[in-house]
């Protein structure tokens, strides 16, 4: 007999707030192998807004239908695919945007989820990495794996609250500046010399 692991107190919260919604779950397009149809005019731009031959998308539910049926190719390209057809998109940043947070617990035993502006939820763990670049004007820019090689780009005020719970830390041998968060340290940035 297999039991079910303990709910995510932090996952629960989120999906909580969200209300009702069907609880279907993604399609396999990892499994899907249809040929490449060429590209269309379809753009997330980096601030997560979806738009069609220059308009931003208004509906929610056709927004969150196409995030459900994205994946990134080998050779780098984010498309749109079903089981007859693949096309390609743009994406300015990152294909989502990571919106909301729920922190619990504390070092090592932190754990932190999110929640996207296409209301998936995700926990951060080793497989669903927070990871943190340096962004062309020198900001702080960190970003959640979400699924199949597609990342949320976490809010500017949710990277204040992570950089809040930043600690320093060795690395292989190397001070580090990270956070704790679903038993892995994810690491912001080398500490300098004094």
């Amino acid at each position: 007999m297999s039991v079910d692991p303990a709910p995510d107190p932090t996952l629960s919260r989120l999906s909580a707030a969200l209300g009702d919604l069907p609880k279907r779950g993604l399609p396999p397009v990892e499994r899907w192998d249809p040929p490449y149809c060429g590209a269309i005019d379809i753009r997330i731009a980096a601030d997560g807004t979806w738009h069609h031959n220059g308009s931003p998308i208004r509906r929610d539910k056709l927004v969150k239908l196409f995030a459900s049926i994205l994946r990134r190719e080998p050779d780098g390209r984010t498309v749109l695919v079903t089981p007859v057809e693949s096309v390609g998109i743009t994406v300015e940043d990152a294909a989502f945007v990571a919106v909301e947070m729920a922190v619990d617990g504390t070092g090592a035993d932190r754990r932190l989820s999110f929640r996207t502006n296409v209301d998936d939820l995700v926990s951060v763990d080793a497989e669903h990495a927070l990871h943190f670049e340096e962004g062309p004007d020198g900001a702080l820019k960190p970003y959640l794996h979400v699924r199949r090689g597609l990342w949320a780009l976490v809010t500017r005020a949710l990277t204040y609250d992570l950089v809040d719970l930043a600690e320093e830390r060795l690395v292989d041998g190397r001070p580090w500046l990270g956070l704790w968060a679903g038993g892995t340290f994810h690491t912001i940035a080398p500490v300098a010399a004094a």
